[in-house]
């Protein structure tokens, strides 16, 4: 092996030790400013760690648009998305069996279904155009807004007792928000940092052993963009954060969609290879179908279920690496 390699291999173990660090720090940022605010950790994790943990899509679909790697970009989101909810949801449930919130049954789930086939829809002709981005990222502003209301008024409307509690949890205080959202900061610096340095590094050795655009936007930096989300919904189901684990997975998908793909094709139309529509695609649409049972039964994604995930996704890998 060469010294490039051992090298390469520095770098993503680096990356990966930032990414923990990152996303322990996230967690605790994000937990603290909820209470804080009066906002459930379930829309903290629909919003500030969603986006926190989708910067490092955002800045490779955006540069691998610009500089001709189409593939890259949309396998990056596709990829990631699959990773999200078969990986890193299953490595989650393993970890804790994770609650699940009416709420991301009733909104979070749709919008994250509704999307993923808005893209599929948009993409039928092969290319993401700039329209169509536009529109998705402003379904994404919509959504953003309904549901900080929503959250707001269902904690505007806590009894006194409940109240009571998280003035004392806050400590009375709002000077501790800017700590709290210091917190969020060097958090989503960490992961930012973590994952570039991973996904570069896992893109160069992937690159010496020869493999196509898609595979390695589909494969090696879909999981490496999607460390900040399995180290976010690991520490948090391990915290028994459970809210906030799963908040974070369906929000980084819609971010995934709406903002990533939303804000790179206004830059750029991105073009859509067939196999990514035809294989990629109704993949991502089926594991998204395939958790919404699990979050029905008994409102909990248990280790079963974790693990039932984590074999879908495994045979998904092996499926897309055969074929390359």
């Amino acid at each position: 092996m060469s010294s490039d390699f051992f090298l390469n291999l520095l770098i993503l173990l680096a990356g990966l030790v930032t990414l923990v660090t990152g996303g322990d720090v996230l967690v605790r940022g994000a937990s603290r400013l909820a209470i804080k605010l009066h906002i459930s950790p379930l829309v903290v994790g629909l919003t500030i760690v969603a986006f926190g943990t989708s910067a490092p899509e955002l800045l490779i679909s955006v540069r691998s648009a610009l500089e001709g790697s189409p593939d890259l970009a949309m396998g990056n989101v596709v990829g990631s998305n699959i990773c999200n909810l078969a990986l890193v949801l299953g490595i989650a449930a393993l970890v804790n069996p994770v609650l699940v919130n009416k709420n991301s049954i009733k909104i979070d789930w749709p919008v994250t279904i509704g999307s993923s086939i808005l893209l599929f829809l948009f993409a039928k002709n092969r290319e993401f155009e700039q329209f169509e981005g536009a529109i998705v990222f402003t379904f994404l502003i919509t959504y953003i807004i309904f549901i900080i209301r929503k959250s707001r008024k269902e904690n505007a409307a806590l009894n006194p007792e409940i109240a009571g509690e998280v003035k004392e949890k806050s400590g009375g205080r709002s000077s501790g928000i800017t700590k709290d959202l210091l917190l969020i900061l060097a958090g989503c610096l960490g992961l930012f940092y973590g994952s570039e340095w991973f996904v570069g590094a896992a893109q160069n050795m992937a690159r010496q052993i020869g493999v196509s655009e898609r595979v390695i936007g589909i494969t090696v930096v879909a999981l490496g963009t999607s460390l900040p989300e399995l180290v976010t919904a690991a520490i948090a189901s391990y915290k028994k954060e459970s809210d906030l684990a799963l908040g974070n997975l369906l929000g980084s998908n819609i971010f995934n969609i709406m903002s990533i793909l939303g804000i790179t094709s206004m830059i750029t139309p991105i073009q859509v290879n067939p196999k990514i529509l035809r294989v990629d695609m109704p993949w991502m649409i089926g594991i998204t179908l395939l958790v919404f049972p699990m979050m029905l039964y008994k409102r909990k994604i248990g280790r079963i279920n974790g693990a039932m995930l984590l074999i879908v996704y495994c045979y998904y890998t092996y499926m897309v690496l055969a074929q390359s």
